[in-house]
């Protein structure tokens, strides 16, 4: 049995109208819910470039705020049904319904309970520019059948729609409970607790992470929450008595991600075949083709010129070393050839300390390299350690190389927090160091490089000296 909930996206305001349609895009693309985007595919849009595409459409129809897309999620009952199946009739069901007037994303996300297809299509027709409108009712009389009619060629079970009217007050709670999804997104929201408690280490860092994934939290007596789509809170003690403020304090405390065990079998290695559509490039009509001949004929229609900046390469080249030459003149306020060559030499003592610093550092490192290596081996043994003291005696060898580390960087008057320190200060000072090593060696070279110029200078003017007493002599010669 498959249900089909409607939801619409909204406007997020005038700053980024679609906000809200690229994080639910982004969202039901999550490589980790769609075995690594396999089970992702599009209609009129390829799925990395959906949320672009669909921006266009409303830019070219001018119908960019109000109401962005539409979301429906068709939800799986049964456990045995498998992931191809749940992504083909996901699938059937946006080319049916939806169609080719408008851009769609559709997925299945098959890391919860129960596997759901999610299908997001743009509210603006590609085709007209008008929107898409769901009038009540359409859930009853066309969304929820077609589910049925998919569900049942796939043998699946069904929803039964058609009812008595001396029915219609028993079945109305029921069919608002299909409509509205609520047991989606418990699934969601219990999934999600879940990995926060896992991962976080107190109830702060707990609700930082629920923020991180979306949801908005309200705290007075109990504690509620908001996913992005939903309409009301959810009370999370009403899910269950774990989910109450106390225990779910508890379980940070006693659970953590080493006691996880994934559900999932290791399936064999599979070839992942990525659906998109072609679209060919419009051929010219005869007309068209006549036309431009016709502009070709008379000159008014031309080649682009290519680029000419080949030509002007040693131009830009020269400037940038004359303006690097000019800044070190400046920097060092050089007015003559001796102030040159003294700030050169400078800059020569200068790179040689620099030099000794580095050695300086590299023989601290060198000297504190057991004290690394033992705080690398602790923090490859921390988890081990914390499964030792849950109580868990496998550990035991682990945990007696643990405290020996510990002993022996105490030993040497240090705790492995001053170890962790001190690494990272001798990688930050080596950074520095070779950042000006690096600084000073280029001014060194432009240094040497204007003192070479100076030396040249002379002779060149020597020789050019020569080769004008050369053309005068000969302007001076009798003609015969």
């Amino acid at each position: 049995m498959a249900v089909t909930k409607v939801l619409n996206i909204g406007d997020c305001g005038n700053g980024y109208h679609g906000k809200h349609l690229k994080a639910a895009i982004d969202y039901i693309k999550n490589e980790e819910k769609t075995d690594g985007g396999r089970l992702v595919g599009g209609i009129n849009c390829q799925p990395d470039f959906a949320y672009d595409k669909m921006k266009n459409t409303k830019v070219k129809f001018g119908k960019i705020d109000k109401r962005q897309a539409y979301h429906f999620i068709i939800s799986f009952e049964e456990d045995n049904i498998d992931d191809d199946t749940a992504f083909k009739i996901t699938e059937r069901f946006a080319k049916e319904y939806i169609g080719d007037d408008y851009e769609v994303i559709f997925s299945v996300h098959n890391n919860t309970k129960h596997k759901h297809g999610h299908i997001i299509f743009n509210s603006v027709n590609i085709k007209n520019g008008k929107k898409y409108r769901y009038e009540k009712g359409d859930w009853a009389k066309y969304i929820q059948p077609l589910t049925n009619s998919l569900c049942k060629e796939y043998g699946l079970s069904t929803i039964d729609i058609n009812y008595d009217k001396k029915e219609k007050d028993e079945r109305y709670k029921e069919w608002n409970t299909y409509r509205d999804g609520k047991f989606v997104w418990k699934d969601m929201v219990i999934r999600d607790v879940d990995s926060c408690i896992l991962q976080a280490s107190t109830y702060d860092t707990f609700l930082e992470m629920l923020k991180e994934k979306g949801y908005k939290i309200k705290q007075g007596k109990y504690m509620a929450v908001l996913m992005l789509g939903m309409k009301k809170y959810i009370r999370l003690d009403k899910i269950g008595d774990e989910y109450t403020r106390e225990n779910i304090i508890k379980r940070i405390i006693n659970e953590s991600i080493a006691d996880y065990k994934s559900d999932k079998v290791n399936s064999e290695p599979k070839i992942i075949y990525c659906r998109f559509k072609r679209y060919r490039r419009a051929k010219l009509t005869g007309i068209q083709k006549k036309y431009f001949a016709k502009l070709y004929r008379t000159g008014k229609l031309k080649k682009r010129a290519y680029s000419q900046a080949w030509k002007y390469r040693d131009e830009i080249r020269k400037m940038h070393k004359l303006h690097e030459q000019f800044s070190l003149l400046s920097k060092y306020g050089i007015t003559s050839i001796t102030e040159l060559t003294e700030a050169r030499n400078v800059l020569d003592d200068r790179r040689k300390s620099i030099n000794r610093e580095i050695s300086a550092v590299r023989r601290a490192e060198k000297a504190a390299e057991n004290l690394f290596e033992a705080v690398d081996v602790i923090k490859e043994l921390a988890e081990s350690e914390n499964c030792y003291v849950r109580g868990d005696e496998f550990f035991k060898e682990e945990h007696e190389k643990y405290t020996q580390l510990i002993s022996e960087i105490s030993s040497q008057g240090y705790t492995v927090e001053e170890v962790i320190n001190l690494k990272e200060y001798y990688k930050s000072q080596y950074v520095k160091l070779r950042n000006k090593l690096k600084d000073v060696r280029k001014e060194l070279g432009i240094a040497d490089n204007l003192i070479k110029e100076e030396n040249e200078k002379p002779i060149r003017q020597v020789e050019n000296k020569k080769e004008e007493r050369g053309i005068d002599n000969r302007d001076r010669q009798p003609k015969k």
